[in-house]
């Protein structure tokens, strides 16, 4: 069997494929977020166990050898690790909005737009330029202390293995220049990193191989480190042409178009992740909240996740004039636009209103904030969804009608299915990518609820151009 793990913000998963792409068992651990007063962290030793943890249940679960394993989780994020690849703090998450004013410094100084111009990532508070110029001004002892600062899955690799590296798609924001796949040094000293230089992974490319070290997996089990969860849920979604879409429909609610021009003119937003494919990149307009937006609103309503489908079904498109910016995360938005300091905003709620009004609102919002995000990503071709998200047909349905175009579905572990795609090419392992990337489903429009939507669209972003300059006062 062929097993891809995935280490989510939220969740730490494992899952078990056979040679055709078929899922044959799915192992989950959750993992908790410390959040407080914009700084949003986790505890690594407390993800690195859900990750023995899972890989122990599902060989246990699932019987035969492993042939290969692929290793993807979340992006951006300062893990500071020694050099035995052991946490020296708690990790700083994508999500920590604590260097926003260092974001809002270099916007004015236009140091943030160079950086844009020379490796194609807009940065934001959560990525590592960021949060190590601001650890270095405020935390400086646990710098000193570290030996690497890591992106996730790069921690687990070096514990998994003793492999210390990182790959080009994890290098890509903010310090990888696109074109030679090997960090910028004229960046690391624009953000005054220079000193700090050697806490830097080395960057593996192709990515990173290693043998297990018998934590979870038998020991010398063939493992692969990377690309991080965008890119390999692309990859597990079939998306590998330019002009074809992906979006993810996750905590972050990710848009992704494949293409083979790197154009760093224009708005500075987003990024361009390199792939294992010289010249080929994924357009990326991560916008910072998806289902935790929707996860908010339930757990603030009281309304259970099982009941969300009756309720898009029983309210109507426009949610009875009920509006949300839904922009909740602690560090603003980072795609397809930067703005530390927005934040949502619910317009036209009443006493009359309800809270079906209040989660389709919701939905729309977030598919308004989608659409934004791929016109801005140049979405020509078809486009495939994966996360959480299309477990609600309900709001599949929606999303193909705020969107105005048909969405191609790929259920299940779509992230762990790309890392082990990913680990098979590193390896030279013949596995039929499109067999294994089949989509479960496609969900049209209704043309006219898209005619609908197509001025909502419009007004959506009226709404948030007003919003963000009430931001900047």
């Amino acid at each position: 069997m062929y097993v891809g793990i995935d280490v989510g913000t939220s969740m730490v998963k494992a899952a078990a494929f056979d040679d055709a792409g078929r899922e044959l068992a799915v192992e989950a651990r959750p993992v908790d977020l410390t959040l407080r007063g914009g700084f949003v962290e986790q505890d690594m030793e407390e993800v690195y166990a859900a990750v023995v943890a899972v890989l122990t249940a599902l060989t246990a679960a699932v019987p035969g050898p492993v042939e290969l394993v692929g290793l993807t989780g979340q992006g951006d994020g300062v893990w500071l690790v020694d050099a035995e690849g052991l946490p020296v703090r708690a990790a700083a998450s994508w999500m920590d909005g604590r260097a926003h004013e260092l974001v809002d410094q270099w916007l004015a100084d236009g140091t943030f737009e160079t950086v844009f111009r020379r490796t194609g990532s807009a940065m934001f508070p959560g990525c590592p330029g960021p949060l190590l110029a601001w650890l270095d001004r405020y935390e400086p002892s646990s710098l000193d202390s570290a030996t690497t600062a890591l992106y996730c899955k790069d921690m687990v690799f070096q514990r998994l293995t003793g492999v210390r590296a990182t790959d080009v798609s994890d290098a890509s924001m903010p310090f990888l220049d696109p074109l030679t796949r090997a960090y910028d040094n004229r960046v690391v000293e624009l953000l005054g990193l220079a000193h700090r230089r050697g806490l830097l992974a080395p960057v593996s490319d192709p990515v990173a191989t290693g043998r297990t070290r018998g934590e979870g997996l038998p020991p010398g089990t063939p493992i692969a480190n990377g690309p991080y969860d965008l890119p390999s849920c692309a990859l597990g979604a079939g998306v590998t042409a330019p002009g074809d879409g992906l979006l993810i429909v996750g905590t972050c609610l990710a848009s992704l178009v494949g293409t083979a021009d790197l154009d760093l003119t224009g708005e500075p937003a987003g990024l361009y992740i390199s792939t294992d494919r010289a010249g080929y990149w994924l357009r990326a307009m991560p916008a910072m909240v998806g289902t935790a937006a929707l996860d908010w609103v339930l757990s603030t309503t009281g309304v259970h996740h099982d009941e969300v489908d009756e309720l898009l079904a029983a309210t109507p498109p426009g949610a009875n004039g009920v509006r949300v910016l839904p922009y909740f995360a602690p560090s603003g938005e980072r795609a397809p636009f930067v703005e530390p300091r927005l934040r949502a905003e619910l317009t036209g709620v009443s006493l009359e209103s309800t809270r079906g009004d209040l989660i389709r609102a919701t939905c729309e919002g977030i598919g308004y904030a989608a659409r934004h995000c791929l016109e801005a990503a140049g979405l020509t071709g078809s486009l495939a969804v994966c996360g959480g998200g299309t477990r609600s047909p309900a709001w599949m349905r929606l999303l193909a009608d705020v969107l105005g175009r048909p969405l191609r579905v790929v259920e299940g572990e779509v992230g762990a299915r790309g890392a082990v795609l990913a680990a098979a090419a590193r390896y030279g392992v013949a596995l039929d990518a499109s067999a294994w990337t089949e989509p479960t489903g496609v969900v049209e429009p209704d043309a006219g609820r898209a005619g609908y939507y197509a001025k909502g669209y419009e007004e959506h972003l009226a709404r948030l151009t007003e919003a963000r300059g009430r931001a900047r006062q």
